[in-house]
């Protein structure tokens, strides 16, 4: 039988990220993400509904996240489900969270009053505008903060015109 476990998820970040090393030295934080719902009753009234997330990332992406990702930072996680569990006290424990493959920072470059963009531990030159790596896990940066789960083969159609703003995007 055939399966598939993908997550794609774009929400606010809850928490700074705290980056440490495992002892192979490999790059390792964990973060919550919200992700808000509205939708309507049976009633008609709008509800707004929360959703937490623990999300977890490795390597170079747990890096960028740990220099560029503050609280409340938006967000898009491309990752897979992933179920912990242990036990404690004779107790039975599980929990579900995502493990990121791909994460893609949101909002507009420095200066714009948007969070998420200038990096946390460092002063980044006013020349350099955003010249850090604003994705992780494999994809080119797209400057209009487009994310492309297809890959670079299928971006390049609505990508090569320049601006890569919402008025390019095929859909």
């Amino acid at each position: 039988m055939a399966s598939f476990n993908k997550v794609i998820l774009l929400g606010n970040v809850t928490r700074d990220p705290e980056l440490r090393y495992i002892a192979n030295g490999t790059a390792v934080t964990d973060i919550g993400l919200a992700v808000n719902d509205r939708r309507k009753t049976a009633t008609g009234e709008w509800v707004e509904e929360t959703t937490f997330v623990d999300v977890t990332l490795w390597g170079r992406t747990a890096e960028i996240a740990g220099e560029y990702v503050t609280k409340g930072s938006p967000l898009l996680i491309d990752g897979r489900l992933k179920l912990d569990t242990w036990e404690k006290d004779g107790k039975k424990n599980s929990k579900l969270r995502v493990v990121c493959d791909r994460m893609q920072l949101l909002g507009g470059r420095s200066g714009e009053g948007r969070s998420g963009d200038a990096p946390r531990s460092k002063a980044r030159p006013a020349s350099a505008g955003r010249s850090a790596p604003a994705q992780a896990g494999g994809d080119e940066f797209d400057q209009g903060g487009g994310y492309d789960i297809g890959g670079p083969s299928e971006s390049s159609s609505y990508q090569s015109g320049g601006g890569g703003g919402d008025d390019d995007i095929p859909f």
